[in-house]
């Protein structure tokens, strides 16, 4: 199994972006599906797919017993305790893994090691895994400072993979994060809801729409519970959060 640190120093690997290079996209793709493939986690060569069968079966899956609306495991029931006491605004979680290693590392190199290959295969579990019901998805904005520090919206990168894989319209320009706010994971649980008030606007009109909100991890679930508040507001009969993997308390 590779560390973070391997992960990370194994390069930038990305793919065309440019609407105008869709053509050798497609042939890119092709060439893809034709040649062997290294899994990203031993670098075994399986042929299926990003990750072989071995590294695939040993991720932390979820468990199939949990929360309908947060996704956290349960021993019992169909809905939490928190989620019972105060229903979010979403309407559920549909989620793959709870973020520990392997995974954990795997988005970390994505999003701060520059490794834009992982979308693919991040995406593609993704895709796989959710119930498929929504009209449109959105991903997850970012604030115009954090998008141009990084130089890439993580969210958005998985979401292209999603919506061509669910044949799925992908709402490119209907939220926009306005507010840099500070980054969630260096906050107190209790302190995020606050953070990311009023820090996304919608400019689609979403009425009758059934919304699918694509993001990397999902923790509190703050930022898509305000995320979900903008989107009923512009018309959405329904919001769900499909995220790769999902936070467990400790």
């Amino acid at each position: 199994m590779l560390s973070f640190e391997t992960l990370v120093s194994s390069g930038p690997s990305r793919s065309l972006s440019n609407p105008a290079t869709g053509f050798l996209n497609n042939c890119l793709r092709l060439v893809r599906s034709l040649l062997p493939q290294s899994c990203q986690l031993c670098g075994a060569e399986d042929g299926i797919g990003p990750f072989c069968s071995p590294c695939l079966a040993d991720l932390p899956w979820l468990p199939r017993n949990r929360c309908r609306v947060c996704a956290l495991p349960l021993a019992s029931g169909a809905v939490c305790g928190a989620c019972l006491e105060q229903l979010p605004r979403f309407d559920r979680v549909e989620a793959v893994f709870a973020y520990r290693f392997p995974v954990d590392a795997l988005i970390r190199a994505y999003k701060y090691g520059g490794r834009l290959a992982l979308a693919r295969g991040l995406g593609e579990l993704l895709a796989q895994s959710v119930a498929r019901d929504a009209d449109a998805i959105v991903a997850m904005p970012l604030a115009p400072e954090r998008l141009a520090g990084r130089g890439f919206n993580q969210a958005h990168e998985i979401a292209r993979v999603v919506a061509a894989q669910a044949g799925i319209p992908l709402l490119t320009s209907a939220c926009r994060k306005v507010v840099d706010t500070r980054p969630q994971a260096a906050l107190p649980w209790q302190e995020r809801a606050k953070n990311v008030r009023r820090a996304f606007v919608c400019d689609a009109d979403l009425k009758g729409q059934r919304i699918a909100v694509v993001d990397d991890v999902l923790t509190t679930g703050a930022t898509l519970n305000e995320l979900a508040r903008v989107l009923r507001k512009a018309g959405a009969i329904s919001v769900a959060g499909w995220v790769v993997a999902r936070t467990l308390p400790r």
